[in-house]
């Protein structure tokens, strides 16, 4: 097999040795502070005792006990935490191995709850333009992300696609205030266009990742397309894959719109990359109705509620709690973010810095003005993201933001407990590697 650039935009992988806390270790000692947690999943850092103490501990006593044969104190300990950290919202938890399957068993468990209620019509799904929601083929079908769809066209499922809720890049001619009232519009008028008799749901993310580069929807929005869901018998699907279990400051994303969506999936940050684990929720009315005609949901796989996994989340999830993690998140998070900005204000190419908490996405622009991108060919997110991992720092470069091939963000999420000195350094390489990248070559 030949070799290839990586999605991070490195050409040649180094090896890994170890991590500790922020940083991780390449096998030749050199140190990486890991800004962007990865894809945004360390959320308590890398090799904390407590963690790797939990898990040891339980594979010292079983590793996984099969889901059609068992529970397991992990699992019921681990359910019983999500649910409360959720709000009280949710009644179910089916535990999965990723994003991807959490978003798929949304997708399912969506289309099981209308063939339960004996609307076989209710098929279809609509989603957002520039979302990521998944590598599964049904994921990946609501996915507009064409750069990882297009291998695969011709096999997916047919989906309708509504505008992004991207307020720094509104429809020609709107205000950004009156974003959401149009795009709620947008999409009541897409469901009558479809039929609301042949909608099963409406899939997005509360703050678009990969896909877009951190773009929060703005105030009102979650509200506004809950009334439009609920209005014609249609689930709110929300995926918190990336942004969720506290990334953004709350536990849940939506927590802040005064939002719970009908159904909702979420993984990285729930047990911060030591085992990999999702988690799809369910409100009492679909759980209810599914139990009543089927006895249990027609989803889940060998390693559902895997126990080593549920014992890894349930000590991640305790230590962000005990260590009040989220209120840093929260409030460190607002600071953090307009700290970059500031670093960044000199920088014309740099034409909008957005995010909540830990999550926080900076776009790059050939004009500031016009917000128009610079052409893919520049490669300019992946020049950044490769001049930044030479010296030492990790970010997330992402490509395609803009109109599904040109366009740059860079993504900062760190680990939960970093230091104000781990911050301030990220702050510092970021800045040095968009200077030297726009300086080129």
């Amino acid at each position: 097999m030949t070799s290839r650039t990586s999605g991070f935009g490195i050409e040649k992988l180094t090896r890994i040795a170890r991590g500790s806390g922020s940083y991780v270790f390449d096998e030749a000692g050199k140190r990486y502070l890991d800004g962007s947690g990865g894809p945004a999943v360390f959320s308590v850092g890398h090799g904390h005792a407590e963690v790797n103490s939990a898990i040891t501990k339980q594979l010292n006593e079983v590793a996984h006990g099969y889901r059609q044969l068992f529970k397991s104190a992990a699992l019921d300990e681990l359910t019983a935490m999500v649910l409360r950290l959720c709000g009280g919202g949710f009644q179910d938890i089916l535990f999965s191995g990723s994003g991807s399957e959490a978003v798929e068993s949304a997708m399912k468990i969506a289309l099981q709850y209308y063939a339960a209620r004996g609307l076989m019509k209710k098929r279809r799904f609509v989603a957002r333009k520039r979302s990521w929601h998944g590598n599964t083929l049904g994921a990946l079908s609501i996915s507009d992300f064409a750069e990882r769809r297009r291998a695969f066209e011709g096999s997916l499922l047919d989906v309708t696609f509504v505008s992004a809720a991207n307020a720094y890049r509104p429809p020609p001619g709107l205000a950004s205030d009156a974003l959401s009232n149009h795009l709620a519009a947008e999409l009541e008028a897409t469901l009558l266009s479809l039929g609301p008799e042949n909608v099963a749901a409406f899939v997005f993310e509360p703050i678009v990742g990969a896909a877009g580069g951190v773009v929060p929807a703005p105030a009102g929005y979650a509200k506004a397309i809950q009334a439009v869901c609920a209005k014609y018998d249609v689930l709110l699907i929300a995926d918190e894959v990336m942004c969720g279990s506290g990334r953004s400051g709350t536990w849940r994303a939506l927590e802040h719109d005064g939002v719970v969506p009908d159904i909702m999936a979420i993984a990285k940050g729930l047990a911060g990359g030591y085992i990999p684990l999702a988690a799809t929720l369910v409100v009492p009315r679909i759980a209810t109705c599914i139990d009543a005609e089927h006895g249990a949901y027609m989803t889940g796989h060998t390693f559902t509620g895997h126990t080593a996994a549920c014992a890894a989340g349930l000590a991640v999830q305790r230590i962000i709690e005990r260590d009040a993690l989220l209120d840093r998140v929260r409030l460190v998070g607002a600071k953090f973010q307009e700290a970059i900005r500031a670093a960044l204000s000199g920088v014309e190419a740099v034409g909008d810095v957005r995010g909540r908490g830990y999550f926080i996405g900076i776009e790059l622009v050939r004009d500031r003005r016009t917000k128009a991108p610079f052409p893919k060919q520049r490669a300019l997110s992946f020049d950044v993201g490769a001049r930044a991992f030479a010296d030492g720092l990790i970010c997330y470069p992402c490509a395609g933001n803009v109109n599904g091939v040109d366009g740059d963000t860079i993504i900062i999420a760190p680990p939960y407990n970093a230091t104000d000195a781990e911050l301030e350094e990220i702050i510092v390489k970021l800045t040095r590697a968009v200077g030297a990248a726009l300086a080129g070559p």
